[in-house]
């Protein structure tokens, strides 16, 4: 799957770096081009591996938007032109889809990336996504609305918001700082290795998965989550039956980008690893539980030919709002903003009116 990538924001431009160096580093050819966008100078020129471009200079001089994503919302909006313009070459006719990306606590990420998202839109025909880092809960209350916000308007913007929290990679005791380098690096080999899907293989799979599998699976909009596992392969195929049932229940149950999400409007196993390790009837077991188990009469499945002595399973969900850990968030947006508190059902958390939109 072809991508043309743009980070927004000081977290947007991090991750897409650490995605372009994994893309290149493994030869997949599947990053077309990249660009990271933000209000803050000294973030951008700390990025070696990406393009990139100030925004907002007349309005906050280099020095970021100081966590106001209305501001953030604002810059972009008024240098869009000049950000349009700086991805010529960069958004090919071989380019499947444009990602957006931006962590959604801070000013320029939350309030950048829904208003390029929108314009995006108006001027391309390929699937706009955005992927979308949540905060983590003890990073403060600010981070928390502003997430809710951007969130809300994403979600109403975008083809797919892949989600990725912060919390469900964090490991214990680990500092929050510590942890987002190690975090980004778990962001890029899982959305890289998605993103690699029908591209550039060691190897021909027995039904190598493709683009259009991947697109099929964002159809249904909303959020989409992305689970990942692997474990160590036997040699033959038949020894790995138990295995690849075994990564691919680890994936949904407790790898995913987002905890607790297991109900999907549709979804897509990839079974990534040498072809001759791979078995056949694992796979195809493994797709029918992943049918029971995200109550989804969609689920496709297939192969990703990868050189290593690991088995690994790639869960991609799409239309997976219905999540208690989603829910969760959002309250702690809406309650971060002051607003009232009434009863919701979390199947409607991303359009309630207690939230504001950002426009």
């Amino acid at each position: 799957m072809k991508v043309a990538l743009i980070g927004v924001g000081q977290a947007g431009g991090k991750v897409t770096e650490r995605l372009a160096q994994f893309d290149a580093n493994m030869g997949y050819g599947a990053v077309q081009g990249a660009l990271a966008v933000n209000s803050a100078k000294p973030d951008l020129q700390s990025l070696e591996f990406v393009d990139t471009q100030l925004i907002g200079a007349d309005r906050v001089n280099g020095h970021g938007v100081g966590g106001d994503n209305e501001l953030g919302a604002e810059v972009m909006q008024s240098d869009i032109q000049e950000v349009l313009g700086g991805l010529d070459g960069r958004i090919t006719s071989s380019a499947d889809a444009i990602v957006v990306v931006a962590g959604l606590g801070g000013g320029t990420g939350s309030g950048g990336a829904p208003v390029l998202v929108h314009n995006l839109q108006q001027i391309h025909d390929i699937p706009v996504y955005a992927l979308g880092v949540l905060p983590g809960q003890n990073e403060g209350a600010l981070y928390q609305a502003n997430a809710g916000r951007s969130l809300k308007t994403l979600a109403r913007e975008a083809d797919s918001t892949l989600l990725i929290d912060n919390d469900a990679w964090h490991e214990q005791g680990e500092s929050m700082d510590g942890a987002f380098d190690r975090i980004n690096g778990k962001i890029a080999q899982r959305v890289g290795l998605l993103f690699a899907s029908g591209e550039a293989v060691d190897g021909v799979g027995e039904s190598v998965v493709d683009s259009s599998e991947v697109i099929n699976t964002l159809r249904s909009g909303g959020i989409s989550v992305l689970g990942y596992a692997s474990e160590v392969a036997a040699e033959d195929a038949s020894d790995n039956l138990r295995t690849t049932m075994t990564v691919s229940r680890q994936a949904l149950l407790t790898g995913t980008s987002l905890p607790d999400a297991t109900q999907a409007d549709s979804a897509l196993l990839v079974i990534a690893g040498r072809p001759e390790a791979i078995p056949r009837k694992g796979v195809e077991k493994s797709r029918r539980w992943l049918e029971e188990e995200t109550d989804s009469m969609q689920v496709r499945g297939g192969d990703f030919p990868l050189d290593s002595d690991r088995l690994g399973a790639l869960v991609l969900l799409g239309g997976a709002e219905r999540s208690d850990r989603l829910e969760q968030f959002m309250e702690r947006a809406r309650e971060a903003q002051n607003a009232e508190e009434t009863e919701t059902d979390r199947a409607e958390a991303l359009t309630d009116d207690r939230l504001e939109n950002l426009f």
